[in-house]
């Protein structure tokens, strides 16, 4: 309970100095990590384990970005992660062997073991810093997720590879061949089942309209993919990576990823502070200069290959600045490739505590790196193109639909017959599956939920048009949405004139009762069985419309 208490304690009062100074959440989280861990007062001695389990709020981070990552949208990508991305580890990789054999005079397979080691980039940085500033679309978001996408694949051969530079063999591209095509037969099988699987899965767990059993669906889908792709020599990261893109295009995926948001969150403060909470200071101190000098070089080194590689690739100069800098760090990877190769014998345990400490070093350093390359951006008087991925771009500021009855599908088709873009919610899984069947943009989501909301893009809805049967949660979802987006305008549909004006004391810009409604349309075809002309017609309703039915309020109230 204490070591609980004291994780909790110092995350909040980290991160909030650290935001305040504008310095982000991963330095607050790294520095709480260091102020209790062994190293520190010494609250919380298990940093190892620590890790293991936060590395779990970098699968769902990556099972998240993988959710935004439509199919059609990664193969748009291709270029970028096998191009860009491929010669990235490849030069990086080369460059810092070469550095580590004749600079430190290291054997060559220490050396390649260190090179391959250090030139993979953090993903649990390198993403959370994109997504806190909601740059993941942006030009350099892109350049820097397709060679981070790369480096995961890369797991597979740097694995088969370490055991191969042990024994000596010459045979290691038939091995890492044979391993290559393995893993990609097992991402096919996964890829197909997951498809056929995974929708009737939800659906039947949606029917049930509990949220406990969905929550533990969605973990067990995160989880389940990650340890499969993990059975196979890939990173639990890409497995849930996939899991996500396989789910891109599902009516569940909002309310999936209200439900894992909170999850991943907890978990990757977790690994940040179990990254602070490794600094080990005696090799830091034994061997200070040796540990910041590699670290420099490495920075330095990586900045400068990763923006010259997305030169060549036609990026833009303040991309290319922020690309490198961000990218500039040794990746979580990195602790797991010293560790095989110093079981392996290839590592001796003198080299291994200085190559997790440079890893540490240049990861807590990344926001920092960050910092720097704005304003090296900046200084090139280039604006980043904050634009987004042309494939998002057909549903900018759609109108938000809460609730897909009868009055929700009427109002679909009358945006629709417009081309106004709509995105619609509703808690009912059949009701979402015979929409989506017939073509409508309706997603499986409780509407009442502030991350429902934020996932579906409230906060960017030009108007929100609430059609929920259930007054309460109608009237929840209303105070939920005046107290999160007020500056959103609220439509909303109401069952009788008390339950209206309850909305207009909310602040609802427009509340219709179900009464009005019909009786609106009932007279209109009266008046058009009467034979009054159209634009009688039409000015009388005008005139019932106006501020609110003020007419027919004040005729029901006498």
């Amino acid at each position: 309970m204490v070591e609980i208490l004291s994780l909790l304690g110092a995350a909040v009062v980290a991160v909030l100095v650290s935001t305040r100074l504008g310095l982000g959440s991963q330095l607050g989280y790294l520095a709480a990590g260091a102020a209790i861990g062994p190293f520190g007062v010494g609250i919380v001695t298990d940093a190892e384990n620590l890790r293991h389990i936060g590395e779990f709020g970098v699968v769902f981070l990556l099972f998240m970005i993988g959710m935004e990552m439509k199919p059609q949208r990664l193969w748009i990508m291709r270029r970028l992660v096998f191009g860009l991305g491929g010669m990235q580890v490849l030069l990086t990789g080369a460059v810092l062997a070469a550095g580590a054999h004749f600079a430190l005079g290291l054997d060559v397979k220490v050396a390649i073991v260190i090179g391959l080691g250090l030139a993979l980039s953090s993903t649990a940085f390198g993403v959370q810093m994109l997504s806190e500033k909601n740059e993941l679309t942006s030009h350099h978001g892109r350049n820097s997720f397709a060679i981070l996408l790369f480096q995961d694949l890369a797991v597979v051969p740097l694995i088969v590879l370490l055991p191969l530079l042990a024994v000596g063999e010459i045979a290691i591209t038939t091995s890492m061949g044979l391993a290559v095509v393995q893993a990609a037969g097992i991402i096919v099988a996964v890829v197909l089942a997951g498809r056929y699987a995974i929708g009737p899965a939800m659906h039947a767990i949606a029917r049930i309209g509990n949220s406990d059993t969905f929550v533990a669906m969605a973990l067990l889908l995160v989880l389940g993919f990650a340890w499969v792709m993990n059975q196979v020599g890939l990173s639990l990261a890409l497995g849930a990576f996939m899991a996500g893109v396989l789910l891109a295009e599902s009516e569940y995926r909002h309310q999936i990823e209200a439900d894992i948001l909170p999850f991943r969150g907890l978990l990757l403060g977790l690994f940040f502070m179990s990254v602070g909470m490794s600094l080990d200071p005696i090799p830091l101190t034994e061997h200070a200069g040796v540990v910041i000098g590699a670290t420099v070089a490495l920075l330095c080194l990586k900045t400068s290959i990763t923006i010259g590689l997305s030169l060549l690739a036609r990026a833009p100069v303040a991309v290319a600045i922020r690309t490198g800098f961000l990218l500039s760090q040794a990746g979580e990877f990195g602790f797991v490739l010293f560790s095989i190769a110093a079981g392996d014998g290839i590592l001796p345990p003198d080299i291994l505590d200085l190559s997790i400490a440079v890893v540490v070093l240049s990861m807590i350093l990344t926001p920092v790196m960050v910092f720097i390359g704005g304003r090296a951006a900046e200084r090139f008087a280039i604006a980043v193109p904050g634009e987004v991925h042309s494939d998002v771009a057909e549903e900018s500021r759609p109108v938000l639909i809460a609730g897909f009855g009868r009055v929700g599908e009427t109002v679909a088709n009358m945006l629709t017959a417009a081309d106004v873009p709509y995105v619609a919610i509703d808690a009912d899984a059949d009701r979402v599956k015979r929409a989506r069947r017939h073509g409508y943009h309706v997603y499986f989501g409780s509407a009442g939920r502030p991350e429902v909301l934020r996932s579906v893009g409230a906060e960017h809805a030009r108007l929100i048009v609430v059609t929920l049967d259930d007054s309460k949660v109608a009237e929840a979802m209303v105070r939920t949405v005046r107290r999160i987006y007020p500056h959103v305008p609220i439509h909303v549909r109401a069952h009788d004139w008390d339950i209206a004006d309850t909305y207009t004391e909310l602040g609802v810009d427009h509340a219709m009762p179900e009464t009005v409604e019909a009786s609106l349309r009932l007279g209109a075809a009266a008046l058009e069985a009467a034979g009054v002309d159209v634009e009688r017609r039409r000015a009388l309703f005008e005139e019932l419309s106006a501020e609110n039915f003020a007419k027919m309020r004040a005729f029901r109230r006498s």
